[in-house]
């Protein structure tokens, strides 16, 4: 959500500061715009794609060493030229740009109005840049302390980059509940939102902590403050991330790409955490607190979207395999209610980005009650990762598509390795059905290659069916929650309508909207439930339904009462949801192609949601 890309250093800026938004359209925009100073701020900024904003800038003289840039979800304002960012203050002084929302912004800009300030946009990020503005005047601040002064009247959440064209060898970055990471070059500094503008030209980044306040010297040195005005030591890390990764490398879209990649990032997931024939799965961010996860009275998920679904299936698994009770929440209802959490929960925050909002806030919430909180994520140096008391990483590596797909089976590996692990250590599961998890679990990259050789079958079950209106995806027990993700899948990339229910459900009321033009795509694959679930696909196709069923190899009884079935093959069955959400991802995407959407930048949809 939003994208922050700025350049203080020896080359020209607009080309970096550019090629960086490019990089950052995948997080989801509406508008884009840059600043580049050179002896005036020199600011374009378009509603719309980035290529927009190229093509104005070429009638501008973007020349210059420093610059900012901006892509905006909006959030105050519409989307529209004279809201996107960067904003500059009343005197044309100073360039901000901004990601978050300043939520006293109107109590701010009543107070800024009654002085004489005016404002040209509708957003809280000119009230801040006029803030900042007003106290560099009227108390004769530098930059850097006028930043602080107004961040501390400001309540919300913010990275900001500020420049001042007075001060044309410094930038002021600062950081609150979003992120911003600062890239050292030879010679050179980049502040941006992640790391994926920034891996071309260094692997050596700070990420800044909440309340802090970098500033930025083109002869070579910088100072980082907190909010109090106390100097902070920072610790400089090396990136691991390679510039191809952020490539399509031949793909027509990151989804498929990373669609395709899942064989080799669930084996990332599960490298050095099972060894199937040694006998042990170790999942290394547990040990430190092994025996108070074990002894935990409940576990709490806590995650958003794709990630929650990832934690209903969890649910299911730790249950079954470690005996221990569980809950999952959506992280945006657990933060705004009274909710009982003691110090004998485990609180799990699963998030790709690791820096969603609602899930940061409802770990803080945890920890204020004394649970022990742990973290599943993808972005290493992440919020999340940084909060919480021990965690592990996906290691799916960037997720471009703004729907998840790598980042749901990989989160899905490290939980089941979390569950065979207490399970084993519980003594809740024999060492024989062990073992056999174990060895399955080994062979799940190559069983979900197998899946994939099926992609032109997929693709023409998608063109049978691309012109619906509405869908329906059902499932029992592990699958439940894959069903969700399926019709999540459909909704977020193709705009088709589409619900998720668990398949006995279906009599309880969405059996109502089934008729001959509506899709039923059912998940067929459970062992346990086998009967039951061939009883509702024959309640479906009497009302003539068209049935797409996704099951195991071999399975010739429900094939036949199918008009399209897709093979899986065969798994235990607490791992299934690891395969047999890999038709449903492949079917989104290839009716969403046929129905012209743009895949991977979804239509007001932000790839992290950094802001309420």
């Amino acid at each position: 959500m939003c994208g922050i890309v700025a350049y203080l250093g020896k080359q020209q800026a607009y080309p970096i500061i550019l090629e960086g938004l490019k990089r950052l359209e995948y997080r989801g925009y509406d508008s884009a715009g840059i600043s580049v100073l050179n002896g005036e701020i020199k600011t374009v900024k378009r509603k719309g794609k980035v290529s927009k904003l190229e093509n104005a800038a070429k009638e501008v003289d973007v020349t210059g060493f420093m610059g900012i840039g901006h892509t905006r979800w909006a959030t105050h304002g519409k989307p529209d030229d004279i809201n996107a960012h960067p904003h500059l203050s009343g005197n044309q002084r100073l360039a901000l740009i901004h990601n978050g929302i300043i939520e006293n912004y109107s109590t701010l800009k009543k107070a800024l109005l009654e002085i004489g300030h005016e404002f040209k946009s509708e957003t809280d990020t000119e009230v801040l840049v006029h803030l900042i503005e007003e106290y560099q005047n009227r108390y004769d601040l530098d930059l850097s302390q006028a930043v602080r002064k107004a961040l501390e009247k400001a309540v919300g959440a913010y990275a900001i980059v500020v420049m001042d064209k007075e001060n044309p060898d410094i930038l002021v970055g600062a950081r609150k509940s979003s992120p911003m990471v600062m890239g050292i070059g030879d010679g050179e500094y980049f502040l941006a939102s992640d790391a994926s503008p920034i891996i071309k030209f260094t692997n050596k980044v700070i990420y800044l902590n909440d309340e802090e306040i970098v500033t930025i010297h083109k002869d070579g040195h910088y100072e980082i403050i907190n909010i109090h005005n106390e100097v902070q030591t920072p610790t400089v890390q090396e990136l691991d991330l390679k510039l191809e990764e952020l490539e399509k490398e031949g793909y027509d879209h990151f989804m498929l790409k990373e669609i395709y990649q899942q064989p080799t990032t669930i084996q990332e997931s599960m490298r050095g955490r099972i060894n199937a024939h040694d006998g042990w799965v170790l999942v290394g961010g547990m040990q430190q607190y092994i025996n108070r996860i074990m002894n935990a009275k409940r576990i709490i998920f806590a995650a958003c979207g794709t990630s929650w679904h990832s934690a209903l299936v969890a649910e299911y698994i730790i249950e079954e395999l470690a005996r221990i009770p569980v809950e999952v929440e959506y992280a945006s209802e657990l933060r705004y209610r009274n909710p009982i959490i003691n110090a004998d929960d485990v609180v799990i925050a699963i998030s790709q980005s690791g820096e969603t909002a609602d899930t940061l806030a409802a770990l803080e919430l945890a920890k204020e009650k004394g649970a022990l909180i742990y973290g599943i994520v993808n972005v290493v140096g992440s919020s999340i990762a940084r909060v919480t008391h021990c965690g592990s990483y996906t290691h799916a590596g960037p997720e471009i598509g703004v729907a998840s797909t790598k980042a749901f089976t990989s989160q899905l590996t490290v939980l089941t390795l979390m569950a065979l692990n207490l399970g084993h250590k519980r003594g809740t599961i024999s060492e024989d059905y062990f073992r056999q998890l174990a060895y399955a679990m080994e062979s799940i990259p190559q069983k979900v290659e197998k899946v994939l050789q099926q992609d032109e079958k997929i693709k023409f079950i998608a063109s049978e069916i691309k012109d619906v209106s509405n869908a329906l995806y059902l499932g029992r027990g592990y699958n439940f929650p894959v069903a969700l993700e399926g019709a999540l899948k459909l909704k977020e990339i193709s705009y088709i309508h589409a619900e998720g229910y668990p398949a006995a459900e279906m009599k309880h009321g969405p059996i109502a909207l089934i008729d001959e033009n509506m899709p039923v795509i059912i998940i067929a694959t459970n062992k346990s439930a086998y009967d039951k679930v061939a009883s509702n696909i024959q309640e479906v196709k009497a009302r003539k339904a068209i049935v797409i069923s996704i099951v195991t190899e071999g399975d010739e009884k429900i094939k036949e009462m199918s008009d399209y079935c897709i093979e899986i093959p065969e798994t235990e069955e607490p791992l299934t949801p690891l395969l047999s959400v890999i038709p449903l991802q492949l079917l989104a995407y290839h009716i969403a192609v046929m129905r012209g959407c743009d895949v991977d930048q979804p239509r007001n949809l932000a790839k992290s949601v950094t802001v309420e």
